[in-house]
């Protein structure tokens, strides 16, 4: 920049700086602040030939022209994309599908949800499994208590939402390890995620209860909170809740704050599926779609 321009320009920004200045000082407030700040005219002007020769060695390199860039990699917003997308999908069609109120999904209905569910999280979910069904997949699901994991277990033990008590009896299941020496990381994620359905009101319960206790022990289900999106992979961990609740569901403690249900009422309206995991690849907590 020739020095011409430069003492020109600022002449030009010390006369519109005082200018400023003096409408602002005109203000009491305003008049407080800049007495009692370090942040003066002065000092501004005395660093303005200083800025604008800075300035100037800048828009030189401006206006050179930029070199050719390297493509960026597209690996981290991909995913990104794809994870809202992937939940957006799902959050807008279950919503146009199930009814939002009690009910046991249709053939047509099932089988929407099933692809739809399993194509965007690739958890195989399953409204009947080996001829078992529930007799609701939607309905409300209600808070639920720790439950003993071992004998001996105790509240402390717990290591999360301790406020939500421990149930004074076993889970319709029994313990989910016969000792403490025998409690691994696969018994602490059952009981931290698990769910309860209303075996009981089945209607073979009673003729083939042997046959369906075993077969509904743990078994691993997929429960998702149609209007947020949240999903959880958990195990049947107890039986219930009564009709008498109005609840089909319920819900461990970390269930339902993931589900963003553990406030208010802790009860909202959910979809339960069972999940088709005989090798047991999926793993049991929150879902990332």
């Amino acid at each position: 920049m020739p020095e011409n321009n430069l003492q020109n320009s600022i002449a030009k920004l010390e006369k519109r700086s005082n200018k400023l200045r003096n409408k602002i000082l005109k203000n009491p407030s305003a008049k407080k602040f800049f007495t009692k700040t370090t942040l003066l005219a002065f000092e501004l002007r005395q660093k303005s030939s200083r800025l604008l020769a800075g300035a100037g060695l800048v828009g030189s390199l401006l206006a050179m022209p930029m070199p050719p860039m390297a493509s960026i990699p597209t690996e981290v917003s991909e995913p990104i994309k794809s994870i809202l997308s992937n939940k957006q999908k799902v959050l807008g069609n279950l919503q146009e599908i199930i009814p939002h109120q009690p009910a046991k999904l249709t053939e047509d209905q099932a089988i929407k949800i099933e692809s739809l569910i399993s194509e965007n999280t690739n958890i195989p979910v399953k409204a009947v499994l080996e001829g078992q069904s529930l007799n609701h997949h939607v309905g409300y699901i209600g808070f639920e208590q720790h439950l003993k994991r071992y004998p001996g277990d105790s509240l402390p033990e717990h290591d999360e939402i301790q406020e939500a008590g421990m149930a004074p009896g076993l889970g319709a299941f029994g313990y989910f390890t016969k000792d403490s020496q025998n409690f691994s990381t696969k018994i602490y994620l059952q009981e931290k995620y698990y769910c309860v359905v209303q075996t009981l009101y089945l209607e073979n319960w009673n003729r083939d209860y042997r046959q369906l206790w075993d077969w509904y022990k743990f078994r691993k289900m997929l429960v998702i909170n149609p209007v947020n999106g949240q999903a959880v992979v958990c195990v049947v961990g107890d039986a219930g809740p009564a009709d008498w609740t109005g609840k089909q569901f319920g819900g461990s403690p970390e269930t339902m704050q993931y589900l963003d249900l553990n406030k208010g009422p802790r009860k909202g309206l959910v979809l339960l599926l069972f999940i088709d995991d005989p090798e047991n690849k999926i793993p049991l907590g929150p879902v990332n779609y």
